[in-house]
């Protein structure tokens, strides 16, 4: 099976995320989203894919979060701020033949391996 982690190497749980993949033998593609980046169409089909809205994918606790004011502001805005502020994605997304999934809890990949 082939997975790919949307991977921050500075966050715990995508640090444990990608340990657990690598566990479970998967052919694995590492994307560093931090240095790539995202482009608006990236984002949407992996929220869309992850039965998500940008609000509900933003990282809230970042500081970006509330000096942008995202608490009030729409989802293409979110979305706008989330492509210009890689940080504001939460994270890891790991993505499967099988679906997408916002490993937060970590558990919520086994759906999909």
């Amino acid at each position: 099976m082939d997975a790919t982690i949307y991977h921050n190497p500075r966050c715990s749980t995508s640090r444990k995320t990608l340990a657990k993949l690598e566990g479970a033998g998967v052919e694995l593609t590492v994307v560093k989203y931090l240095t790539e980046g995202w482009t608006r169409e990236q984002l949407e089909k992996l929220f869309a894919d992850a039965g998500l809205t940008p609000s509900r994918a933003v990282r809230k606790r970042e500081s970006l979060y509330t000096e942008l004011d995202l608490a009030n502001a729409s989802e293409d805005a979110i979305l706008d701020a989330m492509v210009a502020n890689p940080v504001l994605v939460e994270r890891p997304f790991v993505v499967t033949a099988k679906g997408t999934r916002l490993a937060r809890p970590i558990e919520s990949v086994d759906e999909i391996l």
